[in-house]
């Protein structure tokens, strides 16, 4: 695993001296757009990342499977990143895992993984954290699990109560952006039925979650929108997208003070569509104001019926 990397100050580099402003961009922006987005290796994804970030203007951005190494990483995405005004921080480690923050709301006090946080066998490069625009942003990829009780699984427990142990030691200003790879509820998965014997939907996963938000963290899309059915992740196999048939473990938690300033909260489900899309879809946070209205809990909004219970199986149920 490589070291943490991060740019010099793009914005300030972009700006010719007579135009220089006398605070930092942060200091006189009116609203911040926070976005998360698991893209399931960037390099493929860089076709739809770059675009995206020209249409949607996400002022901080959190990253999650980018599937670099940082100096991968950086020759990949950072002309075309600067050249957009977003300092970066990356830590990963190539192939699997990796996450960044990209801001053009300043970029503080980088920290990388989770101190004293467990490995498998290592640390591994899924947590980066920084101080944008006065408020502490982590971008996390909690460990799969892959099967209920197996080492893995118990690595996911210990890494998540090892995060909360860091949350409850940070700043009153503070968001937790990511893949969690947990679905808080029933209501976060398109059938219950369908989930049995999986994980991210079990009792322990989901009682540690629940405990790290009960710290302080208000689930943000939730909370707009309580009985909306919501989902940011769709598996590439038999048309789970298309029918709809997803979960919702891609979240932003906010503490009290961050929360009160969201006005709008919504999953951008059209990055979802098309050609060498991720399977996940990214969530958007608009604080102070929504620049495109309180628009609705997914944007578009799935055309697919909502499946009766026990109809459907996972692609990989046997």
């Amino acid at each position: 695993m490589e070291g943490i990397i991060r740019s010099e100050d793009p914005v300030q580099d972009l700006l010719v001296p007579e135009s220089r402003p006398s605070k930092p961009p942060w200091a006189i922006m009116a609203k911040v757009r926070v976005a998360t987005w698991n893209v399931n290796s960037v390099k493929q994804r860089i076709p739809r990342l770059v675009p995206w970030l020209d249409e949607r203007r996400p002022d901080v951005v959190c990253l999650q499977e980018t599937k670099l190494t940082d100096h991968a990483f950086l020759d990949a995405l950072g002309a075309a990143l600067s050249g957009r005004g977003y300092q970066i921080a990356h830590h990963g480690e190539g192939q699997w895992n990796g996450v960044a923050i990209l801001s053009r709301v300043g970029l503080d006090d980088v920290e990388a993984g989770i101190p004293g946080g467990p490995g498998f066998p290592h640390q591994e490069a899924r947590a980066i954290a920084a101080t944008c625009g006065g408020v502490r942003v982590h971008s996390v990829y909690v460990p799969n699990g892959r099967v209920p009780d197996s080492e893995h699984y118990h690595y996911k427990l210990a890494w998540l109560a090892a995060l909360d142990r860091m949350l409850q030691a940070g700043p009153a200003q503070r968001m937790v952006c990511g893949d969690m790879n947990i679905a808080p509820t029933d209501a976060d998965v398109f059938d219950p039925d369908a989930y049995t014997g999986q994980t991210h939907v079990t009792p322990p996963e989901r009682k540690a979650l629940a405990d790290l938000a009960g710290h302080g963290l208000h689930d943000v899309v939730r909370e707009r929108w309580p009985a909306a059915r919501v989902f940011t992740y769709w598996d590439y196999r038999a048309g789970m997208f298309h029918q709809d048939l997803g979960m919702r473990i891609d979240l932003v938690l906010a503490s009290d003070a961050v929360a009160a300033r969201v006005r709008a909260a919504w999953v951008d489900r059209q990055a979802r569509k098309g050609s060498g899309p991720s399977d996940h879809a990214p969530v958007i946070v608009d604080l102070d104001e929504a620049p495109d209205g309180d628009i609705g809990p997914v944007v578009p909004p799935p055309s697919a019926p909502v499946v009766r219970r026990g109809d459907v199986k996972l692609p990989q149920a046997p």
